[in-house]
């Protein structure tokens, strides 16, 4: 472990004395933000660049990659926007790794009471009532796409899918609830525990849907060595840690 870390600093060591400082921008899952604006902050003062973030759905974030944005780097919520982007040549090559999980949890206002094992038959309209449920859009928010794979595993789709309020990004849906504007939603394990004004009325199982996997990768034509020393800090010590701290597992 102090061999990785004291490869990282002499990486980072390297980049700040042989290249000029750089502005690196990365985009990211929305449910990342709490954990890479920390790790980012580190990562400045370490390397003497600057880092700039864009936190959105994969997809929507995938879609400006492929548009021509200027991302250096890109670390999405499911495989299939990484794999959007690497069946376009979009990625640089040998650059792609699996980085983080993640778990499901269903969500309810703070002050509810609300508790529910959710397992094959679990009764879904009795916890919505009158009202709707929040997710990420399950046609391209990855949050979304999990949500759907879970409720139809466990047979309470057909309850849900009328009442779906399909958001932008699983940070959108978590408004939702934390507003109260909805009586539950859907999002990560990692969303509920940034949030005081929720809580996790049930935990999905993992054999519900597909693993939640985080891959990061750089972009292609932005391989340098800015992009190669975060990818590498990613990595470090010092980023797993906080990764840990806000509830993703490490892959």
């Amino acid at each position: 472990m102090k061999l990785t870390r004291l490869l990282s600093a002499l990486a980072l060591g390297l980049v700040a004395g042989v290249v000029h400082a750089d502005t690196l921008v990365v985009f990211a899952a929305a449910s990342l933000t709490n954990a890479l604006q920390d790790i980012g902050k580190t990562f400045e003062a370490r390397s003497g660049h600057t880092v700039k973030f864009s936190f959105a759905a994969s997809s929507a974030l995938a879609r400006q990659i492929e548009a021509g944005a200027q991302a250096q780097v890109f670390l999405s919520a499911d495989e299939q926007w990484m794999d959007y982007l690497a069946e376009r040549k979009l990625l640089a090559a040998s650059t792609r790794t699996d980085l983080l999980g993640n778990s499901l949890v269903l969500v309810t206002p703070a002050d509810s009471k609300a508790s529910v094992t959710l397992k094959p038959g679990f009764d879904l309209a009795a916890q919505l009532g009158d009202g709707r449920l929040a997710t990420g859009d399950p046609a391209h928010v990855p949050v979304g796409k999990y949500a759907k794979d879970a409720l139809t595993r466990l047979g309470a789709w057909q309850v849900a899918e009328p009442k779906l309020v399909r958001a932008d990004s699983v940070r959108a849906a978590l408004v939702l609830v934390e507003r109260g504007e909805v009586p539950a939603g859907i999002v990560y394990a990692t969303d509920a525990a940034v949030s005081p004004k929720v809580r996790v009325a049930g935990v999905f199982p993992a054999d519900t849907h597909a693993p939640i996997t985080y891959p990061a990768a750089i972009v292609a034509g932005q391989d340098t060595p800015a992009a190669r020393a975060f990818m590498q800090w990613l990595r470090g010590n010092d980023s797993t840690a906080v990764f840990t701290r806000y509830g993703f597992s490490i892959k």
